[in-house]
């Protein structure tokens, strides 16, 4: 990041002492309001709730609203940094979430590295919200912490860090084989990277129809039977690489048709891009560096690139999917994010771009409807 970019964001969260505030939806002038908006008025209206509780979403913000809830332990490019750190992170989540879809975001500071810790706690105050949004919480606690939550919340959940990356992947492959002339169906992907972001990827893009998919971590190719492997992994070897398939990514990755990093910067050569199928895809999502530099993979062949910067073209941004699935969600009164949901926001996502070209297969998130359009995609 840029000396002026990170002194200019100093100083205007200084002077904004933060990006969120609460304001009241009507006026308060006279007793009369007052008389209203509180006692003894209000006592009609929690009284009405009392003999129907599902009359809260008809009375209150709750239908308008979701905590966003983290720990801090994994910020995007920066780790581990606590949870204070992680505050303004969630705030702009928040600012986020109100400019493109309207809603009320809440940002919460879940102080503990503990999964039923963070459960309890999300539990026990999540009736004051329609929907929960898990970020940057660190993997493999996040996987659990979300599954704990789905099976006990009456509502929306989803861990962003996971699902949105997923959905926005999944749309702009869905363009980048338009422009490459290809079908899901016959694709050679390989995915280098097996933490949350990635391990959700790869889930969603089987489910989207890829049928030839390899994961890789550290260690090389994910196989049913390898050594060492966490649950998720062992999980994720199951649907993914059903021949079994093992080397380093560099020899899985001959002859791939799409290649997606999730995973560090300078994790893909140039020899490695050249030896993959003719006018490869490549994902380079790994923030705030890449896994290849884009003028470099440009020069090695590559057709069509995304990454996770705004400032080269086709940025893979969560924040073009969540406010509008959100939304969608919430008008909609779905209580649980499942497969075919984020399949559709996929395509929305995708079909907003008219006339993808290898520069554009992602819209911008200022795109005029997008958003409109992942929540119209959540009722089918």
């Amino acid at each position: 990041m840029a000396q002026d970019v990170k002194q200019a964001a100093l100083e205007l969260h200084e002077t904004l002492r933060g990006k969120i505030r609460i304001e009241p939806t009507c006026k308060i002038e006279s007793k009369e309001d007052l008389t209203l908006i509180y006692t003894p008025g209000v006592g009609a209206v929690s009284q009405a709730i009392a003999a129907d509780p599902s009359a809260v979403d008809r009375y209150t913000w709750r239908k308008n609203t979701v905590a966003i809830v983290s720990d801090g332990s994994a910020v995007l490019g920066l780790g581990d940094i606590g949870p204070l750190a992680v505050l303004p992170v969630l705030e702009g989540k928040s600012a986020i979430f109100k400019r493109f879809s309207g809603i009320d975001a809440i940002p919460l500071i879940i102080d503990t590295k503990d999964v039923d810790a963070f459960v309890d706690t999300v539990a026990h105050v999540a009736q004051s919200f329609g929907a929960i949004q898990m970020e940057d919480v660190s993997a493999p606690r996040c996987f659990e912490i979300e599954r704990k939550l789905m099976e006990r919340l009456d509502m929306p959940v989803m861990h962003d860090d996971q699902h949105g990356t997923a959905i926005v992947v999944l749309a702009g492959l869905i363009n980048a084989l338009k422009v490459t002339s290809r079908n899901v169906e016959g694709l050679k992907v390989v995915l280098n990277g097996a933490g949350a972001a990635g391990i959700a990827i790869a889930r969603l893009l089987v489910d989207a129809g890829v049928k030839d998919l390899v994961m890789c971590d550290r260690t090389g190719a994910i196989y049913e039977g390898r050594d060492s492997l966490n649950d998720e992994k062992k999980e994720a070897a199951v649907f993914t690489n059903h021949e079994k398939r093992s080397g380093s990514l560099a020899e899985v990755a001959v002859g791939a048709d799409v290649l997606i990093g999730v995973s560090a910067a300078g994790a893909f050569t140039v020899d490695l891009v050249k030896s993959m199928a003719p006018n490869p895809i490549v994902f380079a999502l790994a923030n705030p560096v890449p896994e290849i530099d884009p003028e470099t993979a440009k020069a090695a062949g590559v057709a069509v690139l995304a990454t996770g910067r705004s400032d080269y073209a086709n940025q893979v941004n969560n924040a073009l999917c969540y406010p509008g699935l959100f939304r969608g969600m919430l008008d909609s009164g779905v209580k649980k994010v499942t497969t075919e949901i984020k399949l559709r926001a996929a395509k929305a996502i995708a079909e907003s771009v008219q006339d993808p070209t290898a520069e554009e297969i992602i819209p911008s998130i200022f795109q005029s409807g997008l958003h409109e359009l992942v929540a119209a995609s959540i009722e089918g």
